[in-house]
């Protein structure tokens, strides 16, 4: 998900991933009143009323099999990227990579026009290729240096640069700012630390108003954080027995000057974490799992609009959007507040 200079926000969803009862209305004939997919890319304004909408496959790009990650850059241009694998040729064609259809990122603009494509489907030769990606996760901007920042992602161990005006290659770094390689570190285990490389998803890679690049390594259960040339700063654990989907799912930066703090989407424990950006300490948390307002199932990606609001949306099968109001700064009283809302009521029968 992402949110614009006018504070609407952008959400993409799998169409095809829908269960065959939520689309009965969209078979011939139509099998009940309700319900056909919305088209993948969704435009809302801060109070949920839809916009906008457009998406799908068109003349002189390659769609996503599997869409994953929306960004807006400094333009208000559109960029989209996905994770799909697809399926090997017929005939066993020579393709570098046939397990990755989705080794590209697309940028449009805000009604749907295509713009660009950064690197082609089936065409990713692995975490040193500069040409194309393969599972780009998600993208972020640098307005001052024309700069797209790729967390690049589901199928390679990197952050990779490039010019959001013209695609031109700038640079790309794996873990510790070292060249990635494409080795197999197989399972995470829990604990570990100072794995050499970034394991699958390398989920997300944000910039800071001072300039530092965020990484989530999402499966090593770390941030590891950057100089925009790829120097290596530092890294910070969370959660380590976290296996699973892996604890650091997706970062958004609090709305002060400063970015104060880091809200962490944690979709493997169902909460938003708030860290303090100086320390990295974990300050508070809230959210549990669940399907009820302010719980979670998956929260996958976050983002902030310019009042300080929250935003989530949840993968699998949560889909949906949900919004937390920002109501100022106030002493932290408990390590996990649970769900904020709404109040559980007391039972009439406690004392």
């Amino acid at each position: 998900m992402a949110v614009d200079a006018g504070d609407h926000i952008w959400i993409v969803h799998r169409q095809g991933t829908l269960e065959r009862m939520e689309t009965y209305a969209a078979v011939t004939p139509p099998a009940s009143e309700c319900c056909a997919p919305a088209p993948p890319v969704l435009e809302f304004d801060q109070e949920g009323s839809l916009i906008n909408h457009w998406g799908g496959p068109g003349e002189g790009y390659d769609w996503p099999i599997s869409m994953h990650g929306i960004a807006i850059d400094p333009d208000g241009n559109v960029w989209i990227g996905g994770n799909g694998r697809g399926a090997p040729p017929a005939g066993g064609a020579n393709v570098p990579d046939a397990s990755y259809h989705d080794s590209m990122i697309l940028k449009f603009t805000p009604q749907g026009k295509f713009l660009m494509q950064i690197g082609k489907a089936e065409q990713s030769k692995g975490s040193n290729d500069v040409e194309n990606l393969k599972g780009p996760a998600k993208t972020w901007f640098d307005g001052a240096t024309k700069e797209v920042y790729v967390a690049d992602g589901y199928g390679n161990h990197r952050v990779i640069v490039f010019d959001y005006e013209t695609g031109k290659y700038k640079r790309h770094w794996g873990a510790y700012g070292k060249q990635p390689t494409d080795e197999n570190l197989g399972r995470y285990v829990a604990g570990t630390r100072d794995a050499t490389q970034f394991r699958n998803p390398v989920h997300c890679a944000v910039l800071s108003n001072d300039n530092l690049v965020y990484v989530c390594d999402r499966v090593n259960d770390r941030v590891q954080i950057f100089k925009p040339d790829g120097t290596f700063v530092a890294e910070h654990y969370y959660y380590t027995n976290t296996l699973a989907d892996g604890s650091v799912f997706d970062i958004a930066f609090s709305k002060d000057p400063q970015q104060r703090f880091l809200y962490v989407a944690d979709g493997s424990n169902q909460k938003i974490r708030i860290l303090d950006r100086q320390s990295m300490e974990v300050l508070t948390s809230f959210g549990d799992g669940g399907r009820q307002p302010g719980e979670f199932y998956a929260v996958h990606s976050i983002a902030t609009d310019s009042q300080g609001n929250l935003y989530t949306t949840e993968t699998y099968r949560g889909q949906r959007v949900q919004k937390f109001v920002y109501k100022g700064l106030v002493p932290v009283t408990s390590k996990d507040q649970g769900v904020v809302w709404p109040k559980i009521a007391k039972s009439p029968l406690e004392k």
